[in-house]
């Protein structure tokens, strides 16, 4: 039986009571989505947005571990569900889970699991291996995103043309800055 290491979150809150501690890391992960997910650039010729959700996606799924990280994501896609305006740029309702972008929020999920489940064995922990759980993340969202907008659009090479290739260069840089920032968050809680 492997052990797991211990996620940045329980390294950072120890003594507080184990179901208080994950409620409040569920919630804190929900809402720091939603405000990333205000970080919104519209482009023109995609229904697809450019957002900071992905970043946080990586790093809450790294930060919260597994089933924490993708709890956070499933409770972000209820609130906004319901009304409350935390999809990317205010968004909210029940039609955003049916949407171009539905395959991305639901890629979020997954992606934060998988993330966690790398964290938990410790790969985010150095600069050197820290970037595999992320390109692995990216790649589960790209994935669940882009088959959702081929459905959507009725084409796969529009879905790449309009999910997948203008966010390339982002996601790159949100890969390196999130490869970059936890490791530095160990060192400090160290």
């Amino acid at each position: 039986m492997t052990t797991l290491a211990p996620t940045l979150s329980t390294r950072y809150f120890p003594n507080i009571s184990s179901r208080a501690r994950d409620m409040f890391l569920i919630v804190a992960g929900s809402l720091l989505i939603a405000a990333l997910a205000q970080i919104e650039i519209l482009l023109p010729f995609t229904p697809v947005p450019i957002t900071g959700q992905t970043f946080g996606v990586l790093l809450i799924g790294a930060a919260l571990g597994s089933k924490r990280g993708a709890a956070s994501l499933i409770l972000y896609i209820i609130e906004g569900g319901l009304g409350l305006p935390f999809f990317a740029g205010g968004a909210r309702g029940l039609g955003i889970l049916t949407g171009a972008t539905a395959g991305y929020l639901a890629g979020f999920v997954v992606a934060a699991y998988v993330v966690g489940l790398l964290a938990e064995r410790g790969l985010e922990r150095s600069v050197r291996t820290s970037i595999i759980p992320f390109i692995v993340g990216t790649v589960i969202i790209y994935l669940f995103g882009v088959a959702w907008l081929g459905i959507f659009l009725k084409s796969f090479s529009q879905a790449i043309e309009f999910g997948l290739l203008p966010f390339l260069i982002g996601d790159a840089i949100k890969l390196i800055l999130a490869s970059l920032a936890l490791p530095a968050a160990w060192k400090l809680v160290k």
